[in-house]
């Protein structure tokens, strides 16, 4: 819970006893009525069930949801041993789960174990028998569990106290569930106690209310209960899209274009052997692509609703099998990059992985979101020379509509873009200004290099002699630069390691471990560990946009031998080049961080 800075609003009022010993200084301090809580009152029952200890978030361990296990504990998971210190690890067990479909899931704890209650009592587990028999009583005595899981208090929080003569004895700070539980509990023994209002309150999608008093408490929990899936049922995977979107459907289509069968499951057949080398595209105009060596099967896709209730009808000529309405179950990113989106449909299954490569600048969402805020202008143009000169007094600006317009003092040219998968980079814009000149120059399929809301750079090879054009716009007009002419002063100053190589899928950072590199501005380069030493040569060129790298045949750097490594973005701490190759067309990533 987040800390708060409480406010004490105690109304104060002093009076002049004249029946009793009490001298004339006494004060004597009338508790607001409006801040008093009362043993067994409606409030104080609501505060409770809102603060006992919730046992349903590790079913997934003890399948008893009025206890929880206290961690850390260690599990063997279908025979993987994992030590689960929080909730967010019994994540873990969910995934090793997950990854057959046909076996039998099992768990095996490691005891002495100790559980919480409610009521945050404890008391020690040495058997599965014992667990069971607890699990079986509470079962059996909160099969109606009372607690309130879908309103949390922000901690802290403060309470006065007072004696039967209205007199300010105590203040206590409750910090935890714990606290304010004992706190309920002890009430009976006060005269009179008030909450320090204003205080916070956490509803279950994450939004928090200002609770000025105790009516208010008393109606906010009232009007939260049974908001939210309390997860009581031991079903441990019906919330993985409680967050979900149709737009974030829409964002993992866009970014990763290469989709495979990783589950077909109907009418208990696994059917997934049937679709190897089928490869799905889901175009954000609600087009599938699927392409199986020389054959292709084009149909449509849609999702509507929201968070569990997401349902996506698939409807593909010549592929039955997967035409129907299935519910989004959940979309899963892999550390790897890999990301899997699950649809269910009773005990069918059907699972779409991609191993998507997407840089996080680099994607749809982003592209559209900064195309479509505010002018952009062109600062730099390069087909065989320079011509950015030639659009310096042009504004262009991007609807969401797929329209654009370019504006100079000469009238507005109307067109269009679109966003497609790249050629040689996974994300592409395609523009179209006509044939009026300059503008005509601009309508291409672009390659997207980096994406921030304050540039964009595209690359374009043309399909005859192979040539490279670069495309940048920015929120500046031209001024002479070209967006990217910093790069050899960033990388000439300091050193820099290698912090991620790929080709391809191949993951070879691990080769670079230890050394350093260093950008001389004469064009020399070296990269030494202490015990080997690479020298080479670098420059920038295409107005910052590209640079060569040469170790000649020094290992293990000779691998970084190319004329025309791409800048994909640049930082003062992180410069990322990408190389696509012109044979067999994989790509080589290489980031490089700043020491």
């Amino acid at each position: 819970m987040k800390a708060f800075k409480p406010i004490l609003l105690l109304v104060l009022s002093v009076m002049l006893t004249m029946t009793s010993c009490r001298t004339e200084d006494d004060l004597s301090i009338d508790p607001p009525t409006e801040e008093t809580i009362t043993a067994n009152s409606t409030v104080a029952d609501l505060m409770n069930r809102t603060v006992f200890n919730d046992g349903s978030n590790d079913n997934i361990i003890d399948n008893a949801s009025c206890f929880s296990i206290q961690f850390p504990v260690t599990v063997t998971v279908n025979g993987t041993t994992l030590q689960i210190n929080n909730y967010d690890d019994l994540d873990e067990i969910e995934d090793i789960f997950e990854e057959f479909d046909d076996d039998d899931d099992n768990i095996v704890i490691s005891y002495p174990i100790t559980i919480v209650f409610a009521d945050f009592t404890t008391i020690e587990i040495n058997s599965d028998d014992e667990l069971e028999d607890f699990a079986e009583d509470c079962f059996e005595d909160n099969f109606d569990d009372d607690d309130i899981e879908c309103i949390d208090f922000q901690y802290p929080i403060t309470a006065s106290v007072y004696d039967e003569n209205n007199d300010l004895i105590n203040s206590i700070t409750i910090n935890s569930d714990n606290d304010m539980y004992d706190f309920i509990d002890d009430l009976d023994e006060y005269a009179a106690v008030t909450i320090n209002f204003p205080i916070t309150v956490i509803l279950a999608d994450g939004t928090t209310l200002t609770i000025n008093n105790i009516q208010e408490l008393a109606t906010a929990i009232q009007e939260a209960d049974n908001t939210c899936d309390e997860d009581d049922d031991n079903d441990y995977d019906d919330d993985d899209c409680d967050n979900c979107t149709t737009s974030d459907l829409d964002t993992v289509f866009a970014d990763c274009t290469e989709w495979t069968v990783d589950k077909l499951e109907r009418n208990d057949e696994d059917l997934e052997d049937n679709y190897v080398g089928y490869v799905f595209e889901f175009n954000n105009d609600g087009t599938i692509e699927v392409t199986q060596g020389t054959n292709t099967f084009n149909g449509t896709w849609e999702a509507s609703g929201s968070g569990n209730n997401i349902s996506v009808v698939i409807d593909i000529t010549g592929l039955p099998d997967f035409n129907d309405t299935w519910n989004l179950h959940e979309i899963e990113q892999e550390d790897d990059d890999e990301i899997k989106v699950d649809l269910r449909l009773g005990d069918d299954r059907l699972r779409f992985e991609s191993d998507c490569q997407s840089s996080d600048n680099v994607n749809d969402a982003a592209l559209v979101s900064a195309l479509t805020s505010g002018d952009w202008y062109i600062t730099y143009f390069f087909d065989d020379s320079d011509e950015t000169a030639d659009f310096a007094d042009y504004v262009f600006n991007f609807a969401s509509d797929n329209t654009a317009t370019a504006t100079n003092t000469s009238g507005t040219t109307n067109g269009a873009w679109s966003t497609t998968s790249g050629d040689n980079t996974e994300l592409g814009l395609n523009l179209n200004f006509g044939t009026g000149i300059p503008l005509d120059e601009l309508a291409d399929d672009w390659d997207v290099l980096e994406v921030t809301n304050e540039i964009i750079r595209l690359k374009d090879i043309s399909g005859g002699d192979g040539s490279e054009d670069f495309l940048t716009f920015e929120r500046n007009p031209f001024d002479g630069g070209s967006g990217n002419d910093d790069i050899e002063a960033i990388l000439s100053d300091g050193l820099w390691i290698v912090a991620s190589y790929t080709e391809d899928s191949d993951d070879q950072t691990a080769n670079y471990s230890g050394y350093e590199l260093d950008f001389n501005t004469d064009g020399t380069v070296s990269a030494s560990n202490g015990s080997n030493t690479n020298n080479g040569t670098w420059s920038v060129f295409s107005n910052g946009n590209q640079i060569m790298l040469n170790f000649g045949t020094d290992m293990p750097f000779q691998e970084f031998n190319d004329d025309d490594w791409d800048v994909i973005s640049s930082s003062e701490t992180e410069v990322v080049l990408q190389d696509v190759s012109g044979g067999g067309g994989g790509t080589d990533t290489l980031t490089l961080q700043k020491l």
